[in-house]
């Protein structure tokens, strides 16, 4: 590697990682939204790896530290940013880092990277509210307000209105006070419910920082959410917080491990029966969820056995949503699911097929809506059909801007669209549509 390295030769850099990682080319090339061809041209430097978003996602995705890669700190010292210092790339092009940089962990350092996070998105919500989060998980505050189960209840349903609406700055800014006043209740009333109740919030705070790219701390909150959601000893909290661990192992690349917590929730939901529409929604939402995680492992056969299993369910539930519960399932959701399916298994054409059948409006939420387009999005990357990827990131901007700004992957592809294809129509208005300039 150092003599890889030493002649430039990033392709075999990149290729020597990934095999130490136990990576196909077909896997690293679903994370990075390209095909396993395109992850080989890189490898063996007949597409040279000059391409700032693509340098970043692999330093993120293999573990690779950034300099490896060529990417150093910009030389002015003002902003926590990388600049390609590769032996083949033309200029100095800088882009943001994240903020697992070499900083000591020290937090002022950590802040300023915050604010310079151009690529990842995470920079959406103020830097000192996410530093805040970062301390309360640390060290819980006071709560503002004795700890009552009903108002905690109406608390936590504002929260999930704002992720559903993608206003993540005002949902990061009360998750501090509201996990504090959850887990006292826990602690204080130790009855089922407020354990459950607990863990409810302990997910959605997941849920929030998975969106944002900061998987560490979604790791701690994921963690506590399965303590408390079994003390409840309640099957669909237990589900719900089973389903959040998962994403997060999955989002630090255990996936082999995600895998098997998944599939043992699938088989506690299915043991406490499915006649109870609460049951048989999370059951349909561990489902889809296990069908997500085997095709990341590239298990191509029970990925579809899963989703198939998932649309049987889903198409026996109530056409309204279950009041209260954790799971909004319905036959256009699990739909949305299949299409994640299909173009983490490198199917972009058969992602996109599964596409066709769901409408905007099925989905409740700006966010899903949202997620609906990127999911296309990727597809039409993955398919090398820049102009409909585009189309497909401008309605995501339009329904949900967060879920194209905020998310680390997505905003990435956006701005390897912008930097590859200036040309296509719609990519310029994108640009300005997520604040980036080239």
């Amino acid at each position: 590697m150092m003599a890889a390295r030493a002649a430039g030769d990033l392709g075999a850099v990149v290729r020597l990682v990934r095999r130490d990682r136990g990576l196909t080319q077909g896997q690293l090339g679903a994370l990075l939204c390209c095909s396993a061809s395109t992850i080989s041209r890189l490898e063996t430097g007949d597409q040279p790896l000059t391409n700032v978003a693509i340098l970043q996602l692999l330093a993120q995705h293999l573990a690779i530290p950034p300099a490896v890669l060529g990417l150093s700190p910009d030389t002015n010292g003002r902003h926590a940013a990388f600049a390609v210092a590769s032996p083949r790339a033309a200029s100095p092009i800088t882009v943001a880092c994240d903020d697992h940089d070499e900083d000591g962990g020290d937090p002022m350092r950590r802040r300023e990277l915050l604010t310079n996070l151009a690529l990842t998105g995470a920079a959406t919500a103020v830097p000192d509210l996410l530093a805040r989060l970062d301390d309360a998980l640390a060290v819980l505050p006071t709560p503002s307000a004795p700890a009552v189960p009903d108002q905690i209840a109406s608390r936590l349903a504002w929260a999930r209105a704002s992720f559903d609406t993608g206003d993540l700055s005002r949902l990061v800014a009360g998750l501090p006070d509201l996990l504090a006043s959850a887990q006292e209740a826990a602690e204080t009333h130790a009855t089922a419910s407020a354990y459950a109740q607990a863990a409810a919030c302990y997910d959605l705070a997941t849920d929030t920082l998975l969106k944002m790219g900061r998987h560490e701390a979604s790791r701690i909150t994921a963690d506590r959410a399965v303590m408390l959601a079994n003390l409840s000893g309640a099957p669909i909290s237990m589900a719900a917080s089973a389903r959040s661990l998962s994403m997060a192992l999955r989002h630090e690349g255990r996936r082999t491990i995600a895998d098997r917590l998944i599939l043992r929730a699938v088989d506690r939901v299915e043991g406490a029966g499915l006649d109870i529409p609460a049951h048989a929604a999370a059951y349909a939402q561990m489902l889809c969820t296990c069908a997500y995680t085997a095709a990341q492992v590239g298990d191509r056969d029970r990925a579809r056995e899963m989703i198939g299993q998932a649309a049987q369910v889903a198409a026996r539930l109530p056409s309204r949503a279950v009041s209260g519960q954790p799971f909004t399932v319905s036959p256009a959701h699990v739909s949305l699911y299949e299409i994640g399916v299909h173009w983490a298994l490198g199917d972009a054409g058969a992602a996109l097929h599964a596409g066709r059948g769901v409408h905007p409006s099925q989905l409740p939420t700006p966010e899903r809506r949202g997620r609906l387009h990127t999911d296309l999005a990727r597809a039409w990357w993955q398919w090398g059909k820049p102009e409909q990827t585009a189309s497909a990131l401008l309605n995501a901007c339009h329904e949900s801007l967060g879920e194209v700004r905020s998310r680390p992957a997505i905003r990435a592809m956006a701005v390897a669209l912008i930097n590859q294809h200036p040309r296509v129509p719609g990519v310029q208005t994108l640009a300005a549509t997520i604040g980036y300039s080239r």
